[in-house]
């Protein structure tokens, strides 16, 4: 049987419609940030002007040091690169109603491995950085399923474990950068990953290499995952509502592991960048400094991305703006590093504030909706009510 043309119309006005949703919704979004950004700064120079700095030449010095040349450009791509990566380890996690914490055990993990492959396994140049990737992102992806696994079989939160494994992480990774990786002639360091794998900067005497594309690229494509397929949207309805994911039939059981150890890869694949595509150093410290707190760095990254791959690169990109600009804000406006910090977490606060708050407010909701629904869910003269 043929459709009506007035079937055809009404589909076409329902995705017209939809559309239009879509667009508001983001433009509404957008709005948002831009204006949590404008308060932030707002605050960030009320505070410089009472400490006597002037902001407007500080303002002047961070925009110069993130934006105002390509050396600088390269340089905030390259601090944005792991951000965008362990952003997207808590906003997937989130997505699905987890709280992935161990962002920072998944990526040291990975650097790890990176180490590993990338030091001791001579192949052709694109073939040793894909095993390392590879690598990284199987380590990251592994590391992150025994927390999956108690989560979903014995009811364990996530917090707590995911914490527990990025200390268990952390000193597995300065033992084995002390005693087995250890480079002989550089004993701060491991050995180097051979030349090969070197991911080569976009631009001379710049820190940013091809890994920026990679980690774009990876964000795209869980972007597509989200939206656009079946595991997508059971994760995404995970997130929403639990209780219908069970009665569509599907496992929470392979929800919460799928998810996990994508969000692990993405964790592994940050520390591989680090390592080969972060120049000069090429190795993993044995102080893990060139990891930071890159992990933990990413929460705040997420939810100022709204937990969306797209908004995590924007956010991603913002964050490395800060870090690049913070130099010339001392270098032309005398602030110090403690007050440039504590600008930067202003405007940090101020932006990530509208997402804690819906958090908050969304799990509230579920809290009192599950002290509820014993009682509503029952019939008026169910046995239970006589």
């Amino acid at each position: 049987m043929d459709p009506r043309p007035g079937d055809d119309q009404a589909a076409e006005s329902s995705g017209a419609a939809d559309r239009r949703r879509v667009v508001r919704d983001a433009a509404g979004t957008a709005g948002q940030v831009l204006l949590a950004a404008a308060l932030g700064l707002i605050i960030g120079a009320v505070l410089m002007e009472i400490a006597g700095y002037d902001w407007t030449r500080a303002y002047q010095g961070l925009w110069l040091g993130a934006f105002g040349d390509p050396w600088s450009v390269a340089d905030t791509l390259a601090s944005a690169t792991p951000l965008i990566l362990t952003g997207l380890a808590f906003g997937l996690c989130f997505r699905a109603g987890y709280f992935n914490i161990g962002g920072q055990g998944q990526m040291t993990v990975g650097a790890l491995a990176a180490v590993v492959v990338g030091a001791y396994i001579p192949v052709p140049t694109p073939v040793a950085v894909f095993l390392v990737l590879l690598a990284a992102g199987a380590a990251g992806a592994v590391w992150s399923l025994t927390p999956a696994f108690l989560k979903a079989t014995r009811g364990v939160h996530e917090v707590i474990s995911t914490i527990m494994f990025n200390w268990i992480a952390f000193y597995l990774a300065l033992y084995l950068a002390f005693y087995s990786l250890n480079d002989p002639q550089s004993a701060e360091r491991t050995v180097r990953v051979l030349p090969g794998v070197r991911l080569a900067p976009l631009l001379a005497g710049a820190d940013a290499t091809a890994a920026i594309f990679i980690a774009a690229g990876i964000a795209l494509a869980l972007y597509w995952l989200l939206w656009h397929t079946p595991w997508g949207y059971e994760m995404r309805v995970a997130g929403l509502n639990p209780s219908a994911l069970r009665y569509a039939g599907a496992s929470p059981v392979w929800t919460i592991n799928w998810t996990f150890m994508l969000a692990g890869m993405a964790a592994g694949i940050a520390g591989a960048t680090q390592i080969i595509g972060r120049p000069p150093t090429y190795a993993l410290y044995g102080d893990l400094s060139n990891l930071g707190d890159l992990g933990f760095d990413g929460i705040a990254v997420a939810l100022i991305g709204r937990n969306h791959p797209i908004g995590i690169i924007a956010s991603a990109v913002f964050f490395g703006a800060l870090g690049s600009g913070a130099r010339m804000m001392q270098i032309m406006a005398g602030v110090p590093l403690d007050m440039v910090r504590i600008v930067h977490g202003v405007i940090i606060i101020a932006l990530a504030a509208p997402e804690v708050w819906s958090i908050i407010a969304k799990s509230l909701v579920r809290r009192r909706a599950a002290r509820t629904e014993p009682v509503s869910a029952q019939a008026p003269n169910s046995p239970a009510r006589r």
